[in-house]
């Protein structure tokens, strides 16, 4: 297959699940069986990707930074919340991220792994809609901070190909209390520094191979999904939160179990 269809594809994938409840990480690791290309030669464009569904947040939010940002410079206490719960919900998975390094990527070369996870989370989101009491929206400045960084712990659970980083913060956000909105919108906040930080790590791992060039994928595919995966995300965004905030998460979970069998069944094959 041709490398920029390749590098469309994946980025379609990757601005499609980045923040609905099915592993974005998971769909590039099953794409790499069914579109039939090497999955190590792709992993540092699908990590750098990541990057253009982070804009997308950042587009779709500005004016909440905006308010944030002018909200630290007058000292409010809401901004000041949101900032600390940020920072708390992200430390669990930098901790845990630099500890377990090498044994994560093992997860990501296992297609398996993936499989069983998709089933595993659909499970544990039909649970949790169904036994779930979510309160009032109130957004992420007036959150107690325990929940902030439960939600953060909870978050590692990621680490596993196909548990999806948005599932595990949002259902885990659920169980504990927080509205829809808010777990939603709290799941892609926190996805910003997360993901710079996996981004920085995979560029640091591979400065020396993206610098010289040497690779068959370049710069110019990684701009390709970069913008591929923005303009995607941009719109589920906007389609997802009004989604969920009336009609809940049990299609996601539904869709998950049905991929990861199909999957299973595949991969057995």
């Amino acid at each position: 297959m041709d490398l920029i269809v390749t590098a469309i594809l994946l980025g379609i994938v990757e601005g499609l699940t980045e923040f609905i409840p099915v592993s974005s990480t998971g769909h590039l690791i099953l794409a790499s069986e069914i579109f039939g290309y090497d999955a190590q030669t792709w992993a540092v464009f699908n990590v750098v990707i990541q990057l253009g569904a982070i804009l997308a947040v950042v587009v779709q939010y500005w004016r909440t930074f905006w308010a944030v940002g002018m909200g630290l410079l007058r000292l409010e206490q809401t901004a000041i919340r949101f900032v600390v719960n940020l920072l708390a919900a992200f430390i669990p998975a930098v901790v845990l991220g630099l500890l377990f390094k090498d044994q994560i990527h093992m997860l990501l070369g296992s297609p398996k792994v993936v499989a069983w996870a998709l089933i595993a989370g659909g499970v544990a989101i039909l649970a949790v809609e169904r036994l779930a009491k979510p309160g009032a929206y109130v957004g992420l400045g007036q959150l107690p901070l325990r929940q902030a960084l439960g939600v953060g712990v909870l978050q590692c659970l990621a680490m596993i190909p196909g548990v999806s980083r948005s599932g595990a913060t949002i259902m885990g956000a659920l169980a504990m209390g927080i509205d829809r909105r808010t777990a939603a919108e709290f799941s892609f906040f926190l996805a910003i520094p997360t993901m710079l930080g996996a981004t920085t790590l995979e560029l640091l791992d591979n400065r020396a191979a993206l610098m010289a060039g040497t690779g068959p994928v370049g710069w110019s595919h990684i701009a390709v999904g970069f913008a591929v995966s923005f303009v995607v995300a941009l719109a589920v965004i906007k389609v997802f939160v009004a989604y969920v905030s009336r009609a809940g998460f049990a299609p996601f979970a539904w869709y998950r179990i049905a991929a990861g069998a199909l999957a299973v069944f595949l991969l057995s094959r």
